[in-house]
């Protein structure tokens, strides 16, 4: 079995990566439950401490936020290279001034990670 670790039985691997699998699967379950909608105005203050990470457009919400909570290092590293993934700057605070979005909000201590929610956007999970 790939990624296996030498010495280690394949039936205790496959037990191990299962339930890894159910771990993951509950972590899933719970940040969706977690998520709600806010309006920048209640985010404003989250702001002001530094702590808001704003996720793009086509990027599931959810899959960063679990990868936070995991400390995924791999992941979020390559979300912030890539730009999709970011803490929120004072250009951001100033165009949700202007325009007063509502967003998908989810708290991975001490960040609060939040998107946009557009037309298209449907739930927790399912956010693009």
């Amino acid at each position: 079995m790939a990624g296996q670790p030498v010495g280690c039985p394949a039936f205790l691997f496959r037990k191990w990566v299962c339930r890894m699998s159910e771990e993951l699967e509950e972590l899933r379950a719970k940040l969706i439950s977690e998520t709600g909608k806010l309006e920048w105005s209640e985010l404003e203050r989250h702001f002001a401490r530094g702590v808001v990470v704003a996720v793009n457009p086509g990027i599931d919400l959810i899959d960063v936020a679990v990868s936070m909570a995991n400390d995924d290092k791999v992941a979020m590293e390559k979300w912030f290279e890539g730009g999709t993934v970011r803490r929120a700057e004072t250009a951001d605070a100033e165009a949700w001034v202007k325009t007063q979005p509502l967003f998908w909000a989810v708290v991975i201590a001490p960040w609060v990670v939040i998107q946009e929610i557009d037309d298209s956007s449907e739930a927790p999970g399912e956010l693009h």
